[in-house]
């Protein structure tokens, strides 16, 4: 019986494709492997988001080869779409398979497993099979939850949409994604179902342009009538949807938030820049003014809300003007957390051609000053919750958590400690007693009210 391992990179579009990928293979009747070394055929799902994420690739594949050379290496995802003659040339590699060609990989595993040689006899190194082709004919929408990662097996991610038909300037996933696809509304409301029935509380909606969910199905559909019909027809408890892009946090979505205390009160909008003059060399559609009166909006109907966002520091031609209006932005608005990226030129998009790169040791310093903002922005906010009560689902425990404490995660998307062992997956109502670190501590509400009573 073939055994297999898959090993994730990057976002949680690629680690939604892994999960739908190891489905598939489940259900041919391979096994997973404990561990890429014991495994018969390693199945690695890269990101090339930055440089630095084709190196992680690139160290991961030596590493596994290295371990055992008897091991099949399938290399997929991003990077394989994008530079798969590189990575064909790295000795280990049986098989590259663009993201165009994904669903092929259960049947490339079926084609070399009758020819495993036994494990003490290595493979001889040939140059690698490529099986690619253009991801702008792609239709498919690989369908599994991250059942793993962030929320320890809590809180599946579903991936609704793929692709993206935006081409900012310094962004290579549209070129490696293709152009935007969505998951048919009846499939989702059946894994939605199917995940909730399974016991699941809280699912997480994900794509890599989640606003433009719907725009391409016959008939078209649109994303907050998806939510509104999950909402209706599921009996899903919590959900919550990852990243979505500023112009498509209308009015109208605000308040079908408000509206529903089923729907987390999180919205992540990717910022990148407040400097109007660097997101027109984007080509990013908003202005800083336009971004701000988001916010806002949010926050006039939903006070505690998570509002978090992706920053990208050191796009060609930033000035410190430009970086110090970025700078000025964020702490003037009510933001609970940042991710801060440092610009990396991507073969193929627009920035990569022009001329007035900035410096690496600039990039680092800025990049260093951006998330010393977003650390003091995460520390606010976290204090502005002590005395506040809220509902949190607890997780599982893991080896890295205090002694008695349990984590749990709040709607606006906190991390909260309860000093009790409490089974995961489970709803606790707590009143936050304090902001410890990065986290809050939270009792639940039977304790809180003796504490009260004490004092």
């Amino acid at each position: 019986m073939t055994t297999f391992y898959i090993e994730q990179f990057g976002c949680r579009a690629t680690q939604a494709d892994g999960a739908a990928i190891e489905r598939q293979l489940l259900d041919q009747g391979c096994t997973t492997a404990a561990a890429p070394h014991n495994a018969d055929v390693v199945v690695l799902n890269t990101c090339t988001v930055t440089a630095a994420a084709d190196a992680q690739a690139r160290d991961a594949i030596r590493k596994i080869h290295t371990a055992n050379p008897a091991t099949r290496i399938i290399v997929t995802g991003c990077y394989a779409q994008r530079a798969p003659e590189e990575i064909a040339a790295l000795p280990g590699v049986s098989f590259v398979v663009g993201n165009s060609h994904k669903p092929r990989i259960p049947s490339l595993l079926h084609s070399i497993a009758p020819a495993f040689p036994r494990r003490e006899d290595p493979i001889p190194y040939h140059s690698a099979s490529i099986v690619t082709g253009d991801i702008f004919a792609a239709t498919e929408v690989l369908v599994a939850p991250i059942l793993g990662g962030e929320g320890n097996h809590t809180r599946p991610t579903l991936k609704i949409q793929d692709g993206c038909n935006s081409r900012c300037a310094f962004c290579v996933i549209p070129f490696v994604r293709g152009k935007s696809r969505s998951l048919p509304v009846s499939t989702v409301l059946s894994e939605v179902h199917r995940l909730a029935e399974s016991g699941y509380r809280e699912i997480v909606l994900s794509g890599i342009n989640l606003g433009t969910y719907g725009r391409d199905l016959a008939p078209r559909a649109e994303f907050i009538d998806l939510l509104r019909q999950v909402l209706d027809e599921t009996p899903v408890e919590r959900l919550r949807i990852s990243s979505i892009e500023p112009l498509d946090v209308t009015q109208d979505l605000i308040d079908l938030f408000s509206a529903s205390e089923r729907l987390a009160p999180h919205f992540h909008m990717p910022l990148q820049s407040a400097s109007d003059r660097i997101l027109a060399a984007m080509h990013r559609w908003y202005r800083a003014e336009h971004y701000a009166r988001r916010i806002e909006l949010i926050r006039e109907v939903l006070p505690h809300a998570a509002i978090g966002a992706d920053v990208l520091t050191g796009f060609p031609g930033e000035t410190e003007d430009d970086h110090a209006a970025t700078l000025r932005f964020i702490e003037q608005q009510p933001f609970t957390y940042l991710h801060v990226f440092s610009y990396s030129s991507r073969p193929g998009t627009k920035a990569a051609a022009l001329v007035n790169h900035v410096p690496g040791h600039i990039i680092k310093r800025r990049a260093r000053e951006l998330r010393a903002s977003a650390e003091r922005k995460s520390a606010q906010f976290r204090q502005s919750q002590v005395g506040r009560t809220l509902q949190v689902l607890t997780l599982h425990r893991n080896a890295n958590d205090a002694q008695g404490y349990t984590p749990a995660l709040s709607g606006n998307y906190l991390s909260v400690m309860i000093p009790a062992v409490v089974p995961h997956n489970q709803w606790l109502t707590v009143r936050v007693a304090q902001a410890d670190g990065k986290h809050l501590i939270g009792l639940p509400q039977a304790v809180a009210e003796m504490a009260a009573l004490d004092t």
